[in-house]
């Protein structure tokens, strides 16, 4: 079990959408707050509100497209604090544009943002971690990180990148008899802003999700030591789905209105 009262917890992409919830919600349980974002304004207004409710928060403006600007920032961020007890990979970006729209340096910075910065926070927090032996790692993916879908190749990618970054650190950590927690999370679209257009045809089977309820089951999936949260239960059967030949994959895949989400996509916030 992760107790977060009192440990010292950074979220990435704080400054809004699941990540300012995110905030919100780890300080009513208790935790110290690191944040960090690249909205230095979003982050001023959320760190005074956050302030005048009696929390105790840390913000760092921080451009996670770049690997220096990481490295940097989390050097203050320890020198600042000391070590990480919680980190929470949430910031992520999205286009949604088809393959031969995208530009190179959407690409390049889908990736960034979605898949590298993974790496470079990790190791710049792991190393404390390991030494006392305690620590929980979250990395925020997506559904998109397990079926791709039209539309999302920048994104679907990164995802499924974010989910194999997850669990060979899970069995790295394992392997090397470390009690440091990683934790993947998986929801089908939220409704933040990010994805303002995305349909479903069956919501009762995937409906588009409550960023309130995300938000508590992470904290849960958190404070529970869950290894996997996917949302909703419905997401699982994309595991025994991909057994089929890949036309029936896909007719499923169509029927189901995953190929189809996309359809309509007005774009957003752009990010987490």
């Amino acid at each position: 079990m992760t107790d977060v009262v009192g440990k010292r917890t950074l979220i990435t992409g704080a400054a809004s959408g699941i990540g300012k919830l995110l905030a919100w919600r780890l300080a009513d349980a208790g935790a110290r707050l690191v944040l960090w974002d690249i909205d230095a304004a979003g982050l001023g207004e959320l760190e005074t509100d956050l302030v005048a409710a009696g929390h105790e928060v840390d913000i760092y403006t921080c451009d996670l497209t770049s690997r220096d600007k990481i490295a940097a920032v989390a050097a203050r961020t320890l020198a600042d604090g000391g070590p990480i007890d919680i980190l929470v990979n949430n910031a992520g970006i999205v286009s949604g544009k088809t393959l031969l729209d995208i530009s190179e340096q959407e690409i390049e910075r889908t990736f960034q943002v979605n898949t590298l910065a993974l790496f470079w926070t990790v190791r710049a927090f792991l190393p404390a971690m390991m030494e006392r032996d305690s620590g929980h790692i979250v990395t925020v993916a997506s559904a998109a990180g397990l079926a791709g879908t039209a539309k999302l190749t920048d994104y679907c990618s990164s995802k499924f990148a974010a989910v194999g970054f997850d669990e060979s650190l899970r069995l790295e950590l394992k392997k090397q008899g470390s009690n440091v927690v990683t934790t993947v999370v998986c929801p089908f679209y939220i409704n933040t802003g990010m994805f303002d257009g995305v349909k479903t045809r069956f919501s009762w089977l995937l409906p588009i999700l409550k960023p309130e309820v995300v938000v508590q089951r992470i904290v849960k999936a958190i404070q529970k030591d869950r290894r996997r949260l996917i949302m909703p239960w419905f997401i699982y059967t994309g595991w025994p789905i991909r057994l089929l030949p890949v036309s029936w994959f896909d007719a499923l895949m169509a029927f189901f209105g995953v190929s189809h989400s996309m359809d309509d996509f007005r774009g957003g916030s752009g990010k987490s």
